[in-house]
């Protein structure tokens, strides 16, 4: 084959394999998406357009597998911003996104972390509520129960928007928050970066092999 028909038939094939063609926004993003503005963090292949602890991470069958752990940031800092992925636990893994952070310190702190967490498994039993799956770490308690089963497919969707965060599992909205009046967390420690206007966005690793993919971000006015 040559020509067009070539062209078409090698774009058609990267899509089916979940890879980005150059030039086009990139795996895991719908028509929708790619209309509304949406493009790819991530695609499938390495870690190009990321930073940090990139040796902690393996690429498995188009996914982003911690192993064996740290955090990894974007090379490009976000302030407004729609992110969705899907990710994946084992049983009771935890791993965490930190959003509007500093590439460097405890993003919980300096930034934000929404807890990516298993934490229906009993040894999670007594968590504090706002350490549970969705939570503003320390700071919001996100609703529970609306995880998939560990070793299935969950899709997360987080929106910063100025001062209001608001976080969907699977469909569902588990966290709606407004933290422009927060100065007094629920963990009683300082959390200087909560009101941070931009930063990166990142996986916050623990060791346990949580997998990531289809990555996309629309950024917000």
């Amino acid at each position: 084959m040559h020509g067009k028909t070539c062209v078409q038939l090698g774009m058609w094939l990267a899509v089916l394999c979940g890879y980005a063609v150059a030039g086009e926004p990139g795996p895991g993003l719908t028509p929708e998406e790619q209309k509304e503005g949406f493009v790819s963090l991530f695609n499938g292949k390495d870690l190009e357009g990321w930073q940090g602890a990139v040796n902690g991470y393996t690429i498995e069958d188009g996914a982003m597998v911690c192993k064996p752990g740290g955090n990894i940031y974007t090379t490009k800092e976000y302030a407004n911003f729609i992110l969705r992925f899907e990710f994946k636990l084992p049983p009771g893994g935890n791993n965490g996104v930190g959003i509007r952070t500093p590439a460097k310190g405890d993003a919980a702190y300096v930034g934000m972390e929404i807890q990516i967490l298993d934490d229906g498994h009993p040894k999670y039993k007594g968590i504090q509520p706002y350490q549970a799956h969705g939570s503003i770490y320390g700071v919001v308690p996100a609703k529970r129960g609306f995880l998939k089963p560990a070793g299935q497919w969950n899709s997360q969707e987080i929106m910063a928007d100025g001062s209001r965060i608001r976080v969907t599992l699977n469909g569902t909205v588990i966290l709606d928050a407004d933290i422009a009046g927060i100065e007094k967390t629920l963990d009683g420690r300082p959390h200087p970066g909560l009101h941070n206007k931009k930063g990166y966005i990142g996986w916050l690793g623990h060791g346990d092999p949580v997998a990531f993919r289809n990555i996309r971000i629309k950024e917000l006015p």
